[in-house]
This record gives C-alpha cells, sequence and structure tokens, in this order.
C-alpha cells in the first residue's frame, strides 16, 4: 500500500510549496497528461495517465512508495478525493487545493455565482443535467466527453439558453467562448471544459442572501398556494388539496421533468417548479396556456409551455420523469404510459371513469392505487360551507423505473 497520498489542485498557477515538497518524494504520479509534463514531475517516478479513478486508486494502493494525483480544479468538490476515500482502498489522503474549475469559470465570465446551481454531466447524467438547465436561471455544468456543450445545446431544443464555454481552463489554451445553446453543436469543443449556462430572469443579490443555489424558501410558504395566488378561478381538478396530494404522489425534485398536461391556470405546473423540477406545461387553450406562463413569471419560475391538443403534441417532447395528466382521458393517459414514467397521477370525477384509467395503467404494468379526495371548506366567520370537492386521485408507479 502507498506510504502517503497526497492529491495536488491545479489551476494553472505555480505550484506552492507544499505541493512541490510533496511532488519531490513521489515515486508514483498520477494525473491528465499536461500534468504529467510538469518539469517538478520527478523524471524517475512512475507515471499513471488519470482515465478511470478507480482502476488508479487500485493501483495505487498497491503501489510501495508515496504517491501524487494531480487533479484539475479543486479535487475535493466533484473530484478524485472522494473515490480515493473510499473504505475499500484504505488510503490516507492529503489535500493541497487549487481554485475549483466552477470558481474560475464564473471569474472568467465577470459573474457571481452563489445562487448558482452546479451539475456533473456524464453520459448517464446528462438528462438530468439539462433538467436543472431548464428550471434554473443559472448552472455550472462540469462536462465529460460525450457530455459537453453541443450535447448540453441539442437536448435543450426549444428552450433558449446561453453558454459561457470557458476550455482548458488555466493552460496556455485557455478559451472562453459565449454562444447561444441553439449555436453550441455547430462548434468543436475542448476537454476540460465548463459551461455556464444562463437564461431567465437572474435576480441581483443583497445582503439577506444566504444559502448557495437556490434559495428554498423563497416565495410563498407551503406546497401548495390558495386560489387568489393564481388570480382565483381555478379550473376543475386544480382543488388546493386535490394539488397538494398530486404532488405528494408525485414527488418532483431537482433533476426531474414533469409534464403537465391540461395546466389549466399553471397552478400545479408552478408549484412542481417551486420544488425545483423543470416542467413541461402542454393544454390546447391558448388562454391557458398565457395564464400559466403569467403564473411563471408571477411567482419567479421557469417553466416551458406547450400550446397543442394530447396526445399528439407529446410525440415530440423530451422524455419526462414524472407526469400530471389533468385531461384527455384515457387516449392520453395510455400515451403517456407508452412513455414509461416513473409515476403518473391523474383525476377522475366518477368511480368508472377512474376503473377504466387505472386498468390501463394496470395493462402498461404500473402499480395502481386510487382514493377518493374530498375536501369541504368553511367560512370560519360563520362556520358554514363555502366549497365542496370530490374527486378520485389516480396514481401509478413504474416499479422497474430506477428513480
Amino acid at each position: 500500500m502507498a506510504d502517503r497520498v497526497t492529491v495536488i489542485g491545479w489551476d494553472g498557477s505555480p505550484l506552492t510549496a507544499a505541493a512541490r515538497s510533496a511532488l519531490g518524494a513521489a515515486t508514483l504520479v498520477a494525473g491528465a497528461a499536461h500534468h504529467l509534463a510538469l518539469p517538478e514531475v520527478p523524471p524517475a517516478a512512475e507515471r499513471i495517465r488519470l482515465g478511470s479513478t478507480a482502476l488508479a486508486a487500485r493501483r495505487i494502493a498497491a503501489h510501495r512508495g508515496t504517491a501524487v494525483v494531480f487533479a484539475d480544479g479543486d479535487p475535493g468538490f466533484f473530484g478524485v478525493v472522494r473515490t480515493l476515500r473510499a473504505p475499500e482502498f484504505g488510503l490516507e489522503v492529503e489535500v493541497v487545493p487549487a481554485v475549483s474549475s466552477v470558481a474560475a469559470a464564473f471569474a472568467r465570465a465577470g459573474m457571481p455565482w452563489d445562487d448558482a446551481q452546479v451539475v456533473v454531466a456524464h453520459r448517464r447524467t446528462l438528462r438530468r443535467a439539462v433538467n436543472v438547465c431548464r428550471a434554473h436561471a443559472k448552472v455550472a455544468v462540469l462536462t465529460s466527453p460525450g457530455a459537453g456543450p453541443a450535447e448540453l445545446g441539442l437536448l435543450l431544443e426549444g428552450v433558449h439558453r446561453t453558454f459561457v464555454v470557458c476550455e482548458e481552463l488555466g493552460t496556455a489554451r485557455e478559451q472562453v467562448s459565449v454562444v447561444t445553446s441553439d449555436k453550441a453543436a455547430d462548434h468543436i469543443w475542448r476537454d476540460p471544459n465548463v459551461v455556464i449556462v444562463i437564461g431567465g430572469p437572474v435576480t441581483a443579490g443583497d445582503n439577506g442572501d444566504w444559502i448557495a443555489g437556490r434559495d428554498p424558501a423563497a416565495g410563498p410558504r407551503g406546497w401548495t398556494l390558495p386560489a387568489d395566488a393564481y388570480g382565483g378561478g381555478l379550473g376543475e381538478g386544480e382543488a388546493e388539496l386535490l394539488r397538494a396530494a398530486q404532488l405528494a404522489r408525485l414527488g418532483p425534485r431537482t433533476g426531474d421533468l414533469v409534464w403537465d398536461i391540461g395546466c389549466a391556470s399553471g397552478a400545479f405546473a408552478t408549484e412542481a417548479a417551486r420544488a425545483g423540477a423543470a416542467v413541461l406545461a402542454v393544454d390546447r387553450d391558448a388562454e391557458a396556456c398565457a395564464r400559466t406562463e403569467a403564473a411563471a413569471r408571477r411567482h419567479g419560475v421557469q417553466m416551458h409551455v406547450v400550446h397543442g391538443t394530447a396526445p399528439h403534441v407529446l410525440e415530440n417532447l423530451p422524455e419526462p420523469d414524472v407526469v400530471r395528466i389533468a385531461g384527455g382521458g384515457a387516449a392520453v393517459v395510455s400515451a403517456v404510459a407508452d412513455r414509461r414514467p416513473q409515476c403518473i397521477v391523474t383525476h377522475a370525477m366518477t368511480r368508472d371513469a377512474a376503473e377504466l384509467v387505472g386498468r390501463d395503467l394496470s395493462e402498461h404494468g404500473y402499480r395502481v392505487e386510487c382514493a377518493l379526495i374530498q375536501s369541504v371548506e368553511l367560512d370560519t366567520r360563520a362556520w358554514t360551507e363555502t366549497e365542496r370537492s370530490v374527486a378520485f386521485l389516480l396514481s401509478g408507479v413504474l416499479p422497474d423505473r430506477a428513480p
């Protein structure tokens, strides 16, 4: 086992005294090609090109001597330190940090980043990274081969964003480019790179800022908001308690893409977006689409509103994680189930209609639950009933779809 492992963060600046000392004693050095070419690397040291961190960690664990691992930026921020500290390798790790690639990218852009979301895009996480870019106004994406600026731009089709692409930060080939998301696929980008994705309303910070990323306490308190928050006049299926039950069943979260089919006033779509999810709101009524866009602006959330009739309009939409269906009947339920989202919620006003939808979901392999939701609103001045709402809440969960 290696006697000592020192991880050196590298941001293009001259190596610190601590880094030079560790490197001078190293009998094994792991890193990218530009790290291994540094003049401070001992000529007699064994050199490992850092591809798979896990494979490198196994070789380091078997090495008898002193190892140094180079990493771009801060190695403790989405970096190699997590892998090297895994119990299976038994390595004792010391870290010499550097400025993170994300911090450097925002510095090059001259922008603050305490209000930014930070995500890592690999081939397996690219779709979720794109969903974060859909849902948030400022996102930094740490890319990888096959999940870079071009792929981000292609998957963001129909959603306008500005990309600040920072290539090979800290090297002589460093370059910062600004392009729109629809043009990103027209370029060949060099790795490694960081993409700052900007779009929608970016509010200036004030002295009340207290948490990095999106403030979870922003806006009114509560999963669901009363009718007057949406200008009143909510449609069928938009009662506050029914919306709360639908949100609880779907559990929209950061990285998800939610379809809201039959968005009406935009109440459910807005609340799913407030939870951090990306939202595609669909309605055949142009006025409903306009109300939904107005609700999103009023509550400071982002979503993409699609005017069209389901199920036909759904064919070209990106893959959803969870779906709420407010209208369209069995044909829409069947079309959505064919797309295999993890969870579907809908409602019916009669038991017969609920049974029809439930059978359809079961035939598509979903585990179905149904509950009768009844709410009665009272005027507390006289304790008299003011409004009554009754609906069958149906949900289908796909057991074999990973969350």
